[in-house]
């Protein structure tokens, strides 16, 4: 993977779990894998298993000493906000977005408190906001980023978080479009801290490629590979196969000559030699 990806400066690395959930066999649970996705080439860099999702936050840590992170972002949800996890990262000479919810709950209600007044800020000029609105599937949706770099008045919360320079507000509102019953637009507010100096379109293009991990990512090795119905359990079988399936998949990525869907390459894979050999690095027979 360093040869594929040499230098990561400026990229987007998503880190997120997954469970293998055809992995389990009575009192054994299910293999549960922690990825490290990059965005610009839709690779999986590395994995490391866990022995519940609730280890992700022991596994997080592993994963980065693991990698060359120096100058790229790395992405978490919830579940990766940890004060240990954001200092690892640093230590890294990486930069951090991470999600916040209720896991860190004095962190984040005094993240909500900063947005009370979003108009009113972006008037006088202490938050950048960048809206964007997406219409497909059957609905559009509207993002709201709102961004400050003034974290001062975290206070005790911040302080604690190291290089903290920015907190970020997405508000998410769907409308579901046509339909008998046309329901109400849902609205979603979530929040983020950053060590990044970023801007409000910067911010909101970043949060939203978080998502590619499991877009391009779980749901391909879902519904693509049928890593959920795969039910190889026995010794480290199921996390064997689990790698071996993200291997192919980066493979599979890398032939950006062809634009068929990852399903179709793995067909042709199956009927060619000669494109399975390309795809190994080979030359033809």
């Amino acid at each position: 993977m360093e040869q594929l990806c040499p230098a990561l400066q400026g990229p987007l690395i998503a880190i997120d779990g997954k469970s293998v959930r055809g992995s389990h066999d009575g009192g054994l649970g299910m293999v549960h894998l922690v990825s490290a996705w990059h965005h610009g080439a839709g690779l999986v860099l590395g994995q490391v298993r866990t022995a519940a999702k609730s280890n992700e936050i022991t596994a997080i840590p592993e994963l980065l000493d693991a990698l060359d992170v120096r100058g790229a972002t790395v992405t978490l949800d919830a579940m990766g906000c940890q004060r240990a996890i954001a200092e690892k990262i640093i230590e890294r000479q990486a930069d951090y977005l991470i999600a916040v919810k209720d896991n860190q709950p004095t962190l984040a209600q005094a993240v909500e408190s900063l947005f009370g007044d979003v108009a009113g800020g972006v008037r006088d000029g202490r938050l950048s906001q960048d809206t964007t609105v997406d219409k497909g599937h059957g609905r559009i949706e509207t993002r709201q980023c709102v961004v400050t770099h003034d974290v001062s008045a975290l206070a005790e919360p911040g302080q604690r978080w190291p290089d903290l320079r920015s907190a970020v507000m997405i508000k998410s509102t769907r409308q579901v479009l046509g339909g008998r019953d046309k329901a109400e637009p849902s609205t979603e507010w979530r929040y983020y801290i950053s060590s990044l100096r970023a801007d409000a379109v910067e911010c909101n293009t970043k949060v939203r490629a978080h998502w590619g991990i499991e877009n391009s990512c779980h749901w391909v090795l879902d519904v693509t590979f049928k890593e959920d119905d795969c039910r190889v359990r026995c010794a480290d079988g199921a996390q064997n196969f689990a790698i071996l399936r993200r291997i192919a998949l980066n493979l599979i990525k890398q032939d950006k000559a062809d634009k068929s869907s990852v399903r179709l390459k793995r067909l042709r894979a199956g009927w060619s030699t000669d494109y399975l050999q390309k795809l190994l690095g080979l030359q033809p027979l």
